[in-house]
């Protein structure tokens, strides 16, 4: 668990944007997704930086998601967490006709959205979080493409305090309100991995989730996270899990789906990009505290890994949208949802 916090602790939010959705039935809204697989050489403004999250306030609806095989019922008070570039429909019947979410974009800045038929009525509290695109690579190994929290289950009451917190202070600016959206972002989305892990659902047997919890290579990935600095070896790690070199290099490949080698060096590197954003170190400072005597060899694996080097990367960061609660208003006349250019979801 001190491994996937760590990991947590290096993903950047970099806004947050949320809404009301007051549907009739019929009614159905789709998010195309992205098939870019968040190797952190996004642009900061890909529709892959998104994740969007709700709780279903009243009524019924049912989500589709692509990878997964049937569409799922939500019911009052079911919380549930898209990843980036995940494809889903949210509707009120899974043979219910849908339309791209930038379609009934908001106007005039107000964050309702009212959609559908005239019929049945559902209430979505929805949002969208924008990562910064170094997050990309550890959302895409931890998240699975959708997290369902039950009503029944004891996270939904601090994920709906935390949305409802969240929501307030997005409608009611007041002194310090972006810094406290921000902060709740932060939270809202942690608990939603929490519920996740703790649930133990099958989505917790796969991908790096189940490696950190494997009892030799989750030691592995524990001892690197812990120590990022330190002169590991393939030796050393085997050494560490109580197996042979060729058993150890073997099992990790298998779960990880890279050599350790290869991610530790990824590790440092999303390390190195997490303490460069933060702006208070030198980056030959930086470069040793991922285990780097030379500048040079750092700047070298940085940009291979990252794709600029690390100079380069802390200059970009003014690029990045500012973590604010942005607003959206209408579709400009190409249909392009402003101001995020269509890429809203």
């Amino acid at each position: 668990m001190d491994a996937v916090t760590n990991v947590f602790q290096t993903i950047q939010i970099a806004s947050v944007i949320q809404a009301r959705l007051e549907a009739t039935a019929p009614w159905g809204l789709t998010h195309e997704g992205n098939a870019k697989d968040g190797d952190g050489s996004h642009s900061v403004r890909s529709p892959s930086t998104f994740a969007h999250f709700g709780i279903l306030i009243s009524g019924n609806c049912w989500i589709s998601v692509d990878g997964l095989p049937d569409a799922i019922p939500l019911s009052d008070g079911d919380c549930f967490l898209f990843s980036p570039g995940s494809r889903y429909t949210v509707r009120d019947h899974p043979r219910t006709g849908a339309q791209n979410f930038c379609s009934v974009a908001t106007k005039n800045g107000s964050q309702l959205i009212k959609h559908g038929g005239g019929g049945a009525p559902t209430t979505i509290v929805y949002g969208w979080f924008r990562f910064c695109a170094t997050s990309l690579k550890p959302l895409a190994r931890l998240l699975p493409p959708l997290i369902l929290v039950k009503a029944d289950q004891p996270q939904t009451l601090a994920l709906r305090t935390t949305m409802t917190m969240l929501a307030s202070g997005m409608a009611k600016p007041a002194l310090g309100s972006e810094l406290v959206v921000q902060r709740l972002a932060d939270i809202l989305f942690v608990e939603c991995l929490r519920a996740h892990i703790e649930s133990r659902s099958g989505a917790c047997n796969t991908g790096l989730l189940r490696a950190f919890f494997d009892r030799n290579i989750g030691v592995a990935l524990k001892s690197m996270h812990a120590e990022v600095g330190a002169p590991w070896t393939v030796e050393t790690l085997a050494a560490a899990c109580g197996m042979s070199r060729s058993a150890f290099a073997l099992r990790f490949k298998e779960m990880v789906g890279e050599t350790p080698l290869e991610y530790l060096t990824n590790w440092r590197m999303q390390k190195a990009a997490a303490l460069l954003q933060k702006g208070d170190k030198k980056v030959v400072d930086v470069a040793r505290i991922v285990g780097y005597d030379s500048d040079a060899t750092f700047s070298k694996a940085f940009k291979r890994v990252m794709h600029m080097a690390p100079r380069g990367f802390r200059r970009s960061l003014g690029t990045f949208i500012p973590r604010s609660a942005a607003r959206h208003k209408a579709p400009d006349s190409r249909g392009e949802c402003q101001p995020c250019k269509g890429q809203c979801q």
